[in-house]
């Protein structure tokens, strides 16, 4: 039976997506949001998120419940365990720290009652929680969401909020907690009336859906600098032609080869995502512009590495794995994590 009352929710990442997460969970009223912010923490703890959300209109000032800079440690601070960890940083495994490691604090290795939510992109993000918490249900978040934080605490919302949630498989516990913690978060979401929050019984087809864009979308306009309305419009379309739909073919390729198969015309519906005139900047090409590491890993390397196992040539998404991993390496230089020669006179 789903409990009425509201349920304590811990969100790590009060970023563009984190943040209208934690609106919409407290609009509904089921929901006691604790938000942990890194950057914009100073902003937003003194003056609030200002917000103009398609979905919830103009929000000036708001707070969460709580909000805080540092993981919340139930040990040392004598706090009762949360009823669900919402994970929205970005997931980037090769750089500390890593995801297991950055939630420990407010989730035990032995924990049974807290449900973990991973609200990140990528193939095989669950994997290294089966071993550091192998008694907690996992459960997949997949956003489609135009949302960005285009200031500290100022956050444009200008797509519709809609969240599939489904239980990753976890050979330790039973299908039914997973799929009742899903139900439960799912209504807890919807309960405001403000977005699209449904249940999804097939996790890997949704995230293998999601890479067609985001393994091939991201990685192209962060590597070339142009968002996708610029993308579609270079060289008279030539770049999608002889860039952007190869490299989805492959992805979709690779997922038949490991027993999804993703609907006919997914190319075309990912490549049109949005008009041209919206000018999306994808999170990646956000990254480099701001300097930030990007998640091409979970987006380019897992998938890649699936799909050769499988034999599936994959020239294209390939190629820009390695590109990718040299703009990682770039920002690492440049945030002087990486030690070069001196250069010879």
């Amino acid at each position: 039976m789903i409990e009425a009352q509201k349920k304590t929710v811990l969100i790590i990442g009060g970023g563009a997506v984190g943040a209208i997460a934690a609106l919409n969970l407290e609009v509904g009223g089921l929901a006691e949001v604790t938000l942990v912010l890194r950057s914009n923490y100073d902003a937003v703890n003194t003056h609030g998120f200002d917000i103009k959300s398609c979905d919830h209109g103009q929000v000036q000032g708001w707070k969460a419940s709580r909000v805080r800079n540092t993981i919340p440690n139930l040990t040392t601070e004598s706090l009762p365990p949360y009823g669900y960890i919402l994970l929205c940083t970005k997931n980037i495994p090769d750089i500390p720290p890593t995801p297991a490691s950055l939630v420990a604090p407010a989730l035990p290795p032995s924990n049974t009652h807290t449900v973990l939510i991973l609200l990140q992109n990528g193939l095989h993000i669950h994997k290294p929680f089966l071993a550091s918490h192998p008694t907690t249900p996992v459960l997949s978040g997949i956003s489609m969401i135009g949302s960005e934080e285009t200031a500290p605490g100022k956050i444009i919302q200008d797509d519709p909020d809609r969240l599939l949630i489904g239980a990753f498989p976890n050979p330790n516990l039973g299908e039914d907690a997973g799929s009742a913690a899903a139900q439960d978060f799912a209504r807890r979401y919807s309960a405001g009336g403000k977005t699209s929050c449904r249940v999804s019984g097939d996790v890997l087809h949704d995230r293998w859906r999601k890479l067609v864009y985001n393994a091939v979308l991201n990685p192209v306009c962060a590597i070339l600098g142009l968002d996708t309305g610029r993308l579609r419009l270079a060289g008279g379309g030539e770049v999608v032609e002889g860039v952007v739909r190869p490299a989805m073919r492959e992805v979709v390729r690779a997922a038949g080869a490991c027993g999804v198969q993703l609907e006919e015309g997914v190319v075309e519906e990912m490549v049109e995502a949005e008009p041209v005139e919206s000018y999306l900047s994808p999170s990646m090409l956000a990254d480099v512009r701001k300097g930030n590491f990007i998640e091409y890993e979970n987006l380019l390397g897992e998938p890649l590495r699936e799909g050769k196992e499988k034999g599936v040539e994959m020239p294209t998404i390939e190629m820009l794995y390695y590109m990718a991993k040299a703009v990682q390496w770039r920002t690492a230089e440049r945030k002087g994590l990486v030690e070069i020669p001196a250069k010879k006179v």
